[in-house]
């Protein structure tokens, strides 16, 4: 079921002679002011900024016509992060403001929706020069009256899909390794070379200076599937120095998998991260269940979340020597923060990043269908254990479930035999995560 998000802006988003206003709704207060001050290269932000508004309006898988969901930023100690998913939810993007990209002080911190209107896409194109831009992240006067019209107010329908598209990236991007760093030229004719409109599942191999694509996944590549969903990263590629490329390690033989495409100006960093397939969206990936199911890592999650900071990335060290917790448990707890729209991963500093979701990210546990129907088979006591597997009784039906040396599941449901866990456990296996041993439900 979609919710309906409100979008309530006291004013809409517009460049002025004085500057670019953003206008901000939600989160830290009705509408939060971040920052003020200059973007120090104008024309690469208002690239950059299009290409997360892009996103945000674009359905990649069967396209309709465009229904944006407006982006959200972030506002860190020195940095802002502007968030969006695509309509598909198999694209998410993100644009990270460094410190050399802005002159100026970040006022308040937190995560709010920013107005991005059509009027102001349009204005933005025409950004250009060298001039730093003047920038106000929030609205100048909080004061402006909402009796005489000037409140801007949109309610969208807001997908249950695309906000558990937040809980799944981070997860999967967690495991993400460096793969390709190339300069700008030679991205350019890379990305020029793809074909818009494929839909099929390639990988990209470094060869030289550039990336040579393949059909066949080796070690050192990444997938790249459906390559016209880069498109979004041409607007920024004249100002670009590197394309940067990170994914999980792969083998002869792997199965498609997400990736993450970054371009780096020095003064911010443009990246897409990409679904395994095109018809697949990061909601369905269920990487993040794991992180859901347990009980432990809850509670770990609870004492970890009450000493985030706004800092750019988290110090899982710190952290530990602060609650009193080995490494592992603080990224798994992390792991769970995430799925409540907590954190996020930045694959470009290897670490978490602290934000808080303007709506109810609650909803990515609630709407989650496999992991209810696994807590409907512990609370209903469908678990039993033999010594080589476990079964569950579902309906009419049993099923085995046994742990890998790995620590995977494998089950004999028909679903995990489409998939193969590659969209994260099935509902019997993740009830049997939920229950680690055999003691714990009674043999």
């Amino acid at each position: 079921m979609n919710a309906v998000q409100t979008y309530r802006y006291l004013q809409p988003s517009a460049l002025r002679p004085a500057g670019l206003d953003l206008q901000t709704c939600g989160g830290p207060a009705a509408n939060p002011r971040f920052f003020s001050g200059f973007l120090t290269t104008p024309a690469a932000a208002a690239a950059g900024l299009l290409a997360v508004a892009e996103v945000a309006r674009t359905r990649y898988h069967q396209p309709v016509s465009p229904a944006s969901l407006d982006p959200v930023v972030t506002g860190s100690r020195d940095r802002l992060r502007f968030e969006s998913f695509s309509g598909c939810c198999g694209v998410y993007a993100r644009m990270d403001v460094v410190p050399a990209g802005f002159d100026g002080e970040i006022v308040g911190h937190g995560t709010t929706n920013v107005d991005v209107n059509p009027p102001l896409r349009e204005a933005l194109a025409r950004v250009g020069g060298i001039e730093p831009l003047h920038v106000a992240v929030g609205p100048e006067d909080l004061t402006v009256s909402t009796m005489d019209g000037a409140v801007v107010e949109r309610k969208v329908p807001l997908p249950g899909r695309w906000l558990r598209g937040f809980a799944e990236v981070h997860v999967l991007a967690a495991a993400f390794e460096p793969r390709a760093e190339i300069p700008a030229a030679e991205a350019a004719a890379f990305l020029r070379r793809l074909p818009r409109g494929d839909r099929s599942v390639l990988w990209a191999v470094p060869a030289g200076r550039g990336l040579r694509l393949t059909s066949r996944p080796v070690p050192g590549a990444v997938c790249l599937a459906g390559a016209g969903r880069l498109a979004a990263l041409r607007g920024l590629l004249r100002h670009a120095r590197t394309l940067r490329v990170y994914g999980p390690p792969v083998r002869a033989g792997s199965p498609a998998v997400a990736s993450t495409w970054e371009l780096d100006t020095g003064a911010l960093r443009l990246s897409l991260t990409l679904s395994p397939e095109p018809y697949r969206g990061f909601s369905g990936e269920g990487a993040a269940l794991l992180a859901l199911a347990g009980d432990e890592v809850v509670d770990d999650a609870e004492l970890v979340g009450g000493l985030l900071s706004w800092d750019p990335t988290i110090d899982v060290a710190a952290l530990a020597d602060a609650v009193g917790l080995p490494d592992d448990r603080v990224r798994a707890a992390l792991a769970q923060l995430g799925t409540a729209g907590r954190v996020g991963f930045d694959v470009a500093d290897g670490g978490y990043f602290h934000r808080v979701m303007p709506y109810d990210a609650g909803r990515a546990e609630r709407d989650n269908p496999r992991l209810v129907g696994a807590r409907v088979l512990v609370e209903r006591g469908a678990i039993e254990w033999t010594d080589a597997h476990a079964t569950v009784r579902s309906g009419e039906e049993v099923y085995r479930v046994r742990r890998r040396p790995d620590g995977a599941y494998t089950c004999s449901c028909r679903w995990w035999g489409r998939h193969q866990g590659q969209r994260g456990p099935c509902k019997h296996a993740l009830a049997v995560s939920m229950m680690t041993t055999p003691a714990e439900v009674g043999v």
